[in-house]
């Protein structure tokens, strides 16, 4: 569950950072649109963040939720931009609890 987890909600973080990085050449009216897109799509990672905390346990999740959730802030306050930074650390984390879901899952003689 953790891996598979791990491998949509990475998806999901370069997906909003790829939004977010659009925005920066869009008319303002076109960048409100994009920037609400953008935390739409942010909320949705949070809720899959959380589904993976609460089934496996593991509160490693929650300094990605925490990332997350100052990413839609940012996204929130008008300065979206910043947010990518918040989703960059988001992603880095998630990649390493991918490693550690592997590394078990071939510890367990799975995959």
């Amino acid at each position: 569950m953790g891996f598979s987890q791990s491998e949509k909600i990475k998806a999901g973080l370069i997906w909003a950072s790829q939004i977010l990085q659009v925005l920066e050449g869009l008319p303002e009216a076109e960048k409100r649109g994009g920037a609400k897109t953008a935390g739409a799509l942010v909320g949705m990672i949070h809720n899959e963040i959380q589904l993976v905390q609460n089934l496996s346990g593991d509160t490693a999740w929650g300094e990605i939720r925490s990332h997350v959730d100052r990413a839609r802030v940012m996204i929130d306050s008008g300065v979206p931009a910043e947010a990518i930074m918040h989703l960059t650390q988001a992603l880095s984390k998630t990649t390493s609890m991918a490693g550690s879901c592997m590394t078990c899952l071939k510890d367990e003689g799975l995959i």
